[in-house]
């Protein structure tokens, strides 16, 4: 049969949008969560409304800044791991082939096929790609999963960003009187919505994640609001 008959079955699958999806998420859940409660805090204390204007501002550009520089950092770490671990697979093959064949035929039999048949889809995947496919199979680097810094930074900080500009907003259209009340009704809405919209993308419990967000968020909130009341100034 020719080779051209194997052609690629495109199938959506959600493993490829891991990297995108959790420093998306983890940057927008921390911008409404980190805004809204400095908010929280500072209007509890009685503050002017210039003051927690000042305050959302602050928190939303070094929030985005933080949140791209810990995920750089993070992520360049996994990604020189990964460096390291496949320039040390690319040595043992050019020194023992052999024994790197015998490995990859070992995982392919404990996975369950037969020895003979292990050893022959080693030789064939080697032959084709052989540092791909101790990549693969032996550590468990795959293209799709692979550490991206850069990505992961950009996607936090723009994420944050645009996570604490949704209280910020509301500091800025708000009633000052009620300035509180409403950062935290609002803000409990948005991250119930970011809640949901994970899990749709994600494929898990949309109710589940939205109260596990929302629930977490509130107690940030009413946490800092606290604090605030108690150390603020009389109204």
């Amino acid at each position: 049969m020719p080779h051209s008959h194997y052609r690629a079955h495109a199938e959506p699958h959600r493993t490829g949008r891991i990297g995108w999806l959790r420093a998306s998420v983890l940057g927008a859940n921390d911008g409404i969560i980190s805004t809204a409660s400095l908010i929280a805090g500072v209007a509890a204390a009685n503050a002017s409304h210039a003051s927690v204007l000042t305050t959302a501002i602050a928190a939303l550009a070094a929030g985005a800044m933080s949140m791209a520089a810990g995920e750089f950092v993070s992520v360049h770490s996994q990604a020189d791991t990964e460096k390291a671990d496949l320039a040390q697979e690319r040595r043992e093959l050019l020194a023992n082939p052999a024994g790197e064949h015998r490995e990859l035929t070992g995982i392919y039999v404990r996975r369950g096929l037969d020895p003979e048949l292990a050893a022959e889809v080693a030789t064939q995947l080697m032959e084709h790609d052989a540092l791909g496919s101790h990549a693969r199979d032996e550590i468990g680097i795959t293209e799709t999963l692979r550490a991206r810094p850069l990505q992961a930074a950009v996607a936090s900080a723009a994420s944050f960003a645009v996570g604490a500009a949704l209280p910020l907003a509301v500091v800025v259209l708000a009633p000052p009187q009620s300035l509180l009340t409403w950062t935290v009704a609002t803000s409990i809405f948005f991250l119930a919505l970011l809640g949901a919209i994970a899990a749709m993308i994600g494929g898990a419990s949309v109710v589940k994640s939205a109260l596990r967000v929302a629930f977490w968020g509130t107690l940030a909130m009413a946490v800092t609001a606290s604090i605030g009341a108690l150390f603020g100034t009389p109204p």
